[in-house]
């Protein structure tokens, strides 16, 4: 079975897309999920893990830069369903962090509105349940990730407020690539920059 797991993620890995994007080129799984017109960068289908699979966000697209260090994210998004997400600290599609953005209290639907660790199977939250919904309307939000690998903290601010749900650190991913997308829904993103310091890696969550 986990031979079976590893061929189709490999597989996975291998059919991905690129869209290009706010001077990025993004890597996705399939690039007619996507749309890039009026300067939005629009997702269009949702995705669910596939059988068998962890339950980790599947669709998004992932910035093709080399490693961050530290790095600041910036967008703002608007929501077709109840939730988006922010990737940081990507390493491989089994080794990665993301703020879960929603318009659910924390407290209520713990899987929600939070900070999330994915490292070889399914997410788990690394947040307190504190903290009002971050997405209470469908209007364009301004969000804000911020990043440390040193520290290994990363907040997310949303129309510029900090909340506790989207605060979190995590020593065992110090570095790797951001990205946009959505845990299981649609959704758009506009005026995205990315700005940080960059690193090699040299192996997973190492220093």
């Amino acid at each position: 079975m986990r031979l079976w797991l590893a061929f189709l993620l490999s597989a996975v890995t291998a059919a991905a897309d690129t869209v290009e994007a706010f001077g990025f080129r993004w890597t996705v799984q399939n690039a007619a999920d996507w749309a890039v017109e009026g300067g939005m960068l629009r997702l269009l289908v949702p995705g669910e893990p596939p059988p068998g699979l962890p339950r980790r966000p599947q669709k998004y697209a992932l910035a093709e830069t080399a490693p961050f260090r530290k790095v600041t994210l910036e967008a703002e998004v608007r929501r077709n369903g109840r939730s988006l997400v922010l990737i940081y600290a990507w390493q491989d599609e089994a080794h990665f962090n993301y703020a879960h953005i929603s318009s659910d209290p924390a407290e209520k639907v713990h899987v929600h509105n939070g900070m999330f660790h994915v490292f070889g199977g399914e997410r788990v939250r690394i947040s307190p349940l504190d903290g009002p919904p971050s997405l209470p309307t469908r209007d364009w939000t301004p969000v804000r990730l911020i990043f440390d690998g040193d520290s290994g903290r990363c907040i997310v601010e949303v129309n510029g407020r900090r909340n506790p749900s989207l605060e979190a650190v995590d020593l065992s991913l110090r570095y790797g690539r951001v990205g946009l997308g959505s845990f299981d829904e649609t959704g758009d993103f506009r005026n995205v920059r990315i700005r940080g310091q960059t690193r090699q890696p040299s192996g997973i969550g190492r220093r």
